[in-house]
């Protein structure tokens, strides 16, 4: 159904049961958050053998290294060849470094900017440089770029991932164009995972940078919310094939698997570019926390071990995805009000209200007491141009207070649809 088909004593008739469902929420004075996809105390519980894993009369890795002292600047091994599987990356191409893979992709952009990488004719500072970013896309991707003082340019996404007919178009004869920021797995917040064809077209396009860079964030690549999910993908080896080798700098960290903050963030690529990062970071570090990492390879064990720790946050957290996809199809489907994905993996739903409405959807949600992300975060520089996209981050608050925010969502959409038919904005 339109909106548009509706006579105006039709639109009238729901925007006052639209606001009287409204006006009830906000008179319950509730104080909710559903902002950023943070885990839930129940998931961080769940790692929490974590604290006793390694004590101080047994703080030895695996080969007898002393993991109290200094030295190991590429991680444990042992951690790296748990994770090399899972993130298909070989082990003596992946470096287990420090709590936040945040923090080793702005690493890995300001080496560039300083030094340069392997294949740059000179560093990226005092150029111009853009970075392609697939929207709706990662906010934290969106600012690191804008902070280094890069042009962000927006770029189209479908279901196999960015379009890459759009992306050609744009490095084929510009050398200012220097990447594009990848979430291959559960994108946030879209929850897309590229395909491999289009993986295959990423690795084999012609760039006018010779250092065109693919950031290819696995935030969300072991993040399932049921079977079956998408299995990683040899970006490293489908690269070399295409003889560009040094195009990815895979990322990934155990920031949402174990303790957010406390985690271990990894990075991989070529030899070349493990090398040249390895080499910079050198520079001012003397090596990880390797307590931790140990800590990280014990509770684990394996690869079987992460899979297993995984469906239990899979457990936790599937009723809360449910619980949204069931109110909004209730209250928002039958009007055909608004389009929202049901997710596969990752730790966010998208909701697409009628253009123009996402702000004041907000704005309202604000004002009855739930807090939800600015309309425009999943796009570049928090401008949206049709001001259509919400995300939804369901996974911190306990079931019901998810319930709770929904039902008031829904009530924020139903309100400023009706209004903006009734009374169009200027």
């Amino acid at each position: 159904m339109s909106l548009s088909s509706l006579t105006p004593q039709e639109i009238a008739s729901r925007l006052e049961n639209a606001t009287a469902d409204y006006e009830r929420f906000a008179a319950r004075g509730l104080s909710l958050d559903i902002t950023r996809g943070k885990p839930s105390a129940a998931q961080l519980d769940l790692a929490d053998d974590l604290l006793t894993a390694v004590t101080g009369a047994d703080a030895a890795s695996a080969d007898g290294t002393d993991t109290r002292n200094y030295g190991g600047l590429r991680g444990l091994p042992e951690l790296r060849e748990i994770f090399s599987p899972l993130l298909s990356v070989p082990a003596d191409q992946l470096l287990a470094q420090g709590n936040s893979s945040l923090t080793l992709m702005r690493d890995a952009l300001a080496f560039a900017m300083l030094h340069g990488r392997p294949d740059s004719a000179a560093p990226w500072a005092g150029t111009p440089v853009r970075m392609l970013c697939p929207v709706p896309g990662y906010d934290r991707h969106f600012g690191l770029a804008e902070a280094l003082g890069f042009e962000l340019v927006p770029i189209a996404t479908d279901a196999e991932g960015p379009d890459m007919d759009q992306v050609a178009s744009l490095v084929a004869n510009d050398p200012t164009v220097k990447g594009i920021w990848i979430v291959p797995v559960h994108s946030n917040p879209i929850g897309v995972s590229i395909s491999e064809r289009r993986t295959r077209e990423l690795m084999t396009l012609q760039a006018a940078a010779g250092d065109f860079t693919v950031l290819w964030d696995n935030a969300y690549a072991l993040h399932h919310l049921r079977e079956p999910h998408p299995e990683p993908i040899d970006v490293l080896g489908i690269a070399a094939e295409a003889g560009n080798p040094d195009r990815p700098l895979v990322f990934a960290s155990t920031s949402k698997i174990t303790h957010a903050g406390a985690g271990v963030a990894f990075v991989g690529g070529s030899p070349t570019i493990v090398d040249w990062f390895a080499r910079h970071t050198a520079a001012g570090a003397i090596g990880p926390d390797k307590i931790n990492q140990l800590r990280h390879a014990r509770f684990f064990g394996s690869p079987e071990g992460v899979r297993s720790h995984m469906r239990k946050h899979a457990d936790l957290l599937n009723p809360k995805f449910a619980a949204v996809d069931e109110i909004f199809s209730r209250e928002l489907g039958p009007e055909d009000l608004a389009a929202w994905t049901k997710p596969s993996g990752g730790y966010f739903i998208t909701l697409a209200v009628p253009p123009g409405t996402a702000s004041h959807v907000v704005k309202l949600a604000g004002e009855a007491g739930v807090k939800l992300t600015p309309a425009g975060a999943t796009h570049p520089h928090g401008v949206d141009p049709d001001d259509a996209v919400i995300r939804i981050a369901p996974t911190m608050p306990p079931l019901e207070e998810v319930e709770a925010a929904a039902e008031v969502v829904a009530a924020c959409v139903r309100v400023a649809a009706y209004e903006a038919v009734a009374a169009p904005r200027s």
